[in-house]
């Protein structure tokens, strides 16, 4: 079955509400490509990678989380750039990535598909814009030490977390934000939670881990962030019957 480009992007609009964030890229259409749709391949970052293996696919359309054109980078197509976006137009795929409204959706969202996949139960926010959640809070399935959340991390994404055991306290509330939120730490602090999951660390994140007594666990920008792209691609394929294939090409960071 085929579904216009424009149909695509229509139902996207509607579902992730792009023109509400304040974001560091473009969220929406980025690379123009055939105007009917039948095969999504989605994936994480639209590497060079992923972008072969949709060639392979016979992919019309290509969803990611993160796409090209970022704010202060150099606007050139030259060099990756210029082989990236000359594969996907050689071959008329077309390119659409979204960030922080795939980060912020409250049922498809990476943090909102997170929370699903390690069974918390939400209880509030941190960190919003225009009243969306970008980060979120809640209660951990049963009451556990540091060393068992971590396990726990390493058993649904697949990557062991580096965990800072600031303490030795138990672990019953939780806040997480997906990818490089490292400096949502703060907000973790303020909300009163007993650890705190994002995706990257920075040498600060450390000493205010270990000062403030707050388990934190960095478990994987890319780790953290598979799943928001998977279920709205999902969701595309079963509203307008159409084929997809998530693409997961490896990143250990």
């Amino acid at each position: 079955m085929y579904v216009t480009l424009d149909e695509v992007l229509k139902e996207l609009k509607t579902l992730l509400r792009p023109e509400q964030f304040n974001d560091y890229c473009p969220n929406g259409l980025q690379v123009e490509g055939r105007s009917s749709v039948r095969r999504i391949v989605s994936g994480v970052t639209a590497s060079q990678a992923l972008i072969d293996r949709a060639i392979a696919a016979e992919a019309d359309l290509i969803l990611v989380h993160h796409g090209y054109f970022w704010r202060g980078e150099d606007a050139a197509v030259t060099g990756i750039k210029k082989s990236r976006i000359h594969s996907l137009l050689t071959h008329d795929i077309s390119l659409l990535a979204y960030h922080l409204p795939l980060d912020a959706h409250a049922e498809l969202g990476n943090n909102a598909q997170l929370g699903k996949l390690l069974g918390f139960s939400t209880t509030g926010d941190i960190g919003k814009q225009n009243n969306h959640s970008i980060g979120l809070t809640g209660e951990v399935a049963e009451p556990c030490s540091g060393v068992q959340l971590a396990m726990l991390l390493e058993s649904k994404l697949g990557r062991a977390p580096l965990h800072i055991a600031a303490s030795d306290r138990e672990i019953g509330t939780v806040a997480w934000c997906t990818g490089g939120a490292q400096n949502y730490i703060e907000l973790a602090v303020k909300a009163g939670v007993d650890a705190y999951i994002t995706g990257e660390i920075s040498e600060q994140t450390v000493h205010i881990a270990r000062e403030t007594g707050i388990h934190f666990f960095a478990a994987g920008h890319h780790a953290t962030e598979r799943y928001g792209v998977q279920a709205v691609a999902a969701h595309l394929a079963t509203r307008f019957g159409l084929e997809h294939q998530f693409i997961d090409i490896d990143n250990p960071v």
